[in-house]
Formats: C-alpha cells, sequence, structure tokens
C-alpha cells in the first residue's frame, strides 16, 4: 500500500523543522542564532519537502494577499496555469479598481461583484512578463480553465471566450443565460457546462443549443420552484461546440467525464456503493465498488484513471484510485481535519496535486468552521500510478477556493504560490501509467 498522503499532524511535524532556506533544519537552530540578524533581515522560510530551482517575487507584478476576510468565502481570487513547459499564465485580482458596465443586470448573472483581474504571461527562468491585460468580471467564482497548446477559456456572465499566450480573447459559447461552471474531460475534449436560464425562454442566434433532444437524468436534491431558473447541464464538443447531452438539475452537480462518459455512484447494501460508468452512445458498465458512509466523490485524472474520495466510520476521507477496467492502483488514508480538497491533475496524468486547509478541529454541524479555524493550506503532489508523495508544501497565502498550484505538461515542474512567491519546483519522471488492459464493452 502506498504512503498516506494526508496524515496532518505527521505533516506538522515534518516542517515543524524549517529553514530560511528550502533545506528543512531544526526550529531551535533558528532561535538561536535569533539575537544575531533581526527578523526583517531573514528570508522568508520555504515550507516544502523538496527544495525550489526557482523564485519569482510577486509582489513587483502588483500581487497582494487577500485579507482574512475572505478566508471561507470559497472566492475565485487568482489562478496559476502553465502554458507551456516555460510560460506561467499567472492571474489575480486587482483591489480598488472597478468599472460600471451598462449591461449590468442580475438577470445576466451580474451580483454586485464586479472586479478587475490582471492576467501576466511570465516567461522561465527570467520571470519576464510577455504579456498583460486587465479583464472585467462580474462574479466571484472560477473563472479560467485550461485546455491544451497553450490555451485557456475564460468565463463572464453567459460567455466562454477562448484565450491564449497573447491575452488576446474571442467568443467561444455563447448561453441563454449565466454560465455557473465548467468542467472538463482530461484531453479536453469535451465541456461541461452548468447555466441558469429563464424556464421558459428559447435559445437566441448564436447560443448552444436548449435542452430538447439527447436528454440525461441527473439526481440532485432540493426542490425549486417552477417559477426560478432552470438549471441546465450540457456536455458539448470543444471542437465544434455540438450538445452531447444535456440535462434540467436542481442544483449544482459535479460530472466526472472522460472521452468515453460519464461516472456515476449507486447507492448498493449498507456502506457499499457501485461505481459505473455511463457510455455517451448509450449503455453503463459497472467498475466496481467501494464502502463509503457518504456518498463518495469522483474525478477523473486521466482518460484510464478516476480517484474515488471516500468518508469512513469516523468521518475521515479514503481516496481509493481505480482504472476504467476496475483495477485498484492504490488506497490513501486522509484526516478530518483536512477540509475543502481540490484536485489539479497535469495534463498527460501522471502526478497529480491535491490541496487541502488544516485547520484546529474536524468539521460537522456541531462544530462549524471559523476563520480562525484555518491554520494552512497543505498541497501534495503525488504520482498518479503509485500514490506516492513526490512534492509536499504549505502555500501562502491561503486561497480556500484554490488556483495557487499548478503542473506543467511534462508533470515534471510545479508551481506554487507560497512564501511571497512563486516557487518553482523540478521533480523527476512520473512513474508510468499502469494501463496494459483494453477499455471495457459496453453492456
Amino acid at each position: 500500500m502506498a504512503k498516506p498522503l494526508f496524515d496532518v499532524s505527521s505533516w506538522f511535524r515534518t516542517v515543524r523543522c524549517v529553514a530560511a532556506t528550502a533545506l528543512l533544519v531544526c526550529p531551535l537552530l533558528a532561535s538561536a542564532r535569533s539575537h544575531k540578524k533581526s527578523a526583517a533581515s531573514e528570508p522568508s522560510p520555504i515550507h516544502a519537502t523538496v527544495p525550489p530551482t526557482l523564485t519569482i517575487p510577486i509582489e513587483p507584478l502588483g500581487f497582494s494577499a487577500p485579507a482574512t476576510f475572505y478566508l471561507g468565502t470559497r472566492n475565485s481570487l487568482v489562478s496559476l496555469d502553465f502554458l507551456d513547459e516555460d510560460h506561467l499564465l499567472l492571474t489575480f485580482r486587482v483591489p480598488g479598481l472597478i468599472h460600471r458596465d451598462p449591461r449590468s443586470d442580475p438577470a445576466n448573472g451580474d451580483t454586485g461583484q464586479e472586479r478587475q483581474v490582471r492576467a501576466l504571461v511570465l516567461r522561465l527562468p527570467q520571470g519576464s512578463v510577455q504579456a498583460e491585460a486587465v479583464w472585467t468580471l462580474h462574479d466571484r467564482r472560477r473563472y479560467l480553465w485550461m485546455l491544451d497548446n497553450g490555451q485557456f477559456l475564460l468565463r463572464d456572465r453567459d460567455e466562454l471566450k477562448l484565450g491564449d499566450a497573447t491575452l488576446q480573447l474571442k467568443p467561444f459559447l455563447h448561453f441563454p443565460g449565466p454560465v455557473l461552471w465548467v468542467e472538463m474531460d482530461p484531453n479536453r475534449k469535451y465541456v461541461v457546462t452548468g447555466s441558469s436560464e429563464p424556464p421558459t425562454s428559447a435559445s437566441a442566434e448564436g447560443d448552444v443549443a436548449s435542452p430538447v433532444t439527447a436528454t440525461a437524468t441527473l439526481v440532485s436534491d432540493d426542490q425549486k420552484p417552477a417559477t426560478e431558473p432552470d438549471l441546465i447541464v450540457r456536455i458539448l464538443r470543444r471542437d465544434s461546440g455540438k450538445v452531447m447531452l444535456v440535462s434540467h438539475v436542481r442544483s449544482a452537480v459535479h460530472l466526472p467525464i472522460n472521452g468515453d462518459g460519464f461516472l456515476e455512484t449507486i447507492r448498493g447494501n449498507g456502506r457499499s456503493w457501485l461505481l459505473s460508468l455511463t457510455h455517451f452512445e448509450g449503455g453503463s458498465t459497472v467498475l466496481g465498488s467501494v464502502d463509503s458512509v457518504c456518498s463518495p466523490v469522483l474525478d477523473f485524472v486521466s482518460s484510464r484513471e478516476f480517484l474515488a474520495t471516500t468518508c469512513d466510520s469516523a468521518g475521515d476521507p479514503r481516496v481509493v484510485a481505480m482504472t476504467t477496467t476496475g483495477k485498484r492502483l492504490w488506497e490513501a488514508q486522509g484526516s478530518g481535519s483536512s477540509v475543502w480538497p481540490l484536485l489539479i491533475a497535469g495534463t498527460d496524468g501522471s502526478r497529480i496535486a491535491r490541496e487541502t486547509l488544516t485547520v484546529s478541529h474536524g468539521v460537522n454541524a456541531f462544530a462549524p468552521l471559523g476563520t480562525d479555524d484555518i491554520k494552512g493550506q497543505d498541497v501534495q503532489i503525488f504520482d498518479a500510478a503509485t500514490g506516492k508523495i513526490a512534492l509536499r508544501a504549505l502555500a501562502s497565502p491561503i486561497f480556500d477556493a484554490g488556483g495557487n498550484v499548478a503542473i506543467s505538461p511534462s508533470s515534471r515542474r510545479v508551481a506554487i504560490i507560497m512564501a511571497e512567491g512563486l516557487q518553482l519546483f523540478d521533480l523527476p519522471q512520473a512513474p508510468p501509467l499502469p494501463f496494459d488492459s483494453p477499455v471495457p464493452s459496453k453492456q
């Protein structure tokens, strides 16, 4: 079995000894030197198990840490992505710069949270700015998703736009109502969108298709009055914008997809859950089962591998890595003192970043999460084939909605916003993924 990934107590024992460099040194030594050098003259410690190969200061770029007021709000305040091995795309909220738009309309997705975001393309290793832009956005949800070949999607209101290393944006898809969330398959061939649309409106010219054919049933909680806007989930082909599947849902849903279909969980007996792959062309395949006291959360990390995050009887998470042939690759036990896990997969799927908030106590209905309870943000980079940790670090400042970690297309470089800068880590080649079996046939 692979080394546990999420033992927070052992992690803090590890990072308790840090020096003013990336090497781990006992804090008693640092304390003994404190009478010789003032705290102001000491460089910020790097809380990481691997020393960084490059540091890019980001305060000179206009970046400033968000106020603690934002902790717990899950606002998307930053994004960090590799355009290629030698170029980073960094975007962040610009405080204090607000422009009013005559199109402002709550029915069009405006929530009174208009903001400006600065976008920078940084060349490595120099850290020089190759392109710069400022975008006006109209809510605080996630706004940027990487594609391939240095392209990205930018979401605002009822539009998805295409961008590249020049930071020039062009229209991609327009919807009958504001887009609330976006997901993609690991190969970036399909786009999943969730949008809020008037219940009786027809698509206007240029809109993606309304839900009239190619329906799928997705289950969610909470009934909504018929007069409220519909939540519409669509799966579209990225190359053509053609709608493959569409469904009405009652609340936001997470739909993990690959090139063949989407994953679903089916409640079995007791704590058992069946994991099923529903094929786009019809039929489904049962991939196996997991035990969990909560509904498992499924995520594709490559076209052939996915993670199932489950809960044990104590409420602690357990991560199970499986292939689409039903083979279990590894398992790892988590800790209840880590909350709001986020997954970031590299383009080739060989490495995965998992970041969680570390808190002072388990969070439940009787012990809710407060700002003072959030103690840090734990980042773990692990090999998808084995579950072995390649890098562990403490991100800072804390961004509870993520966006502060990136994996390069080769999965050999990792960038993390931490210790008052962009820290770049070079890692050895990840082990190959053990996909030696054919894709399961439909039933």
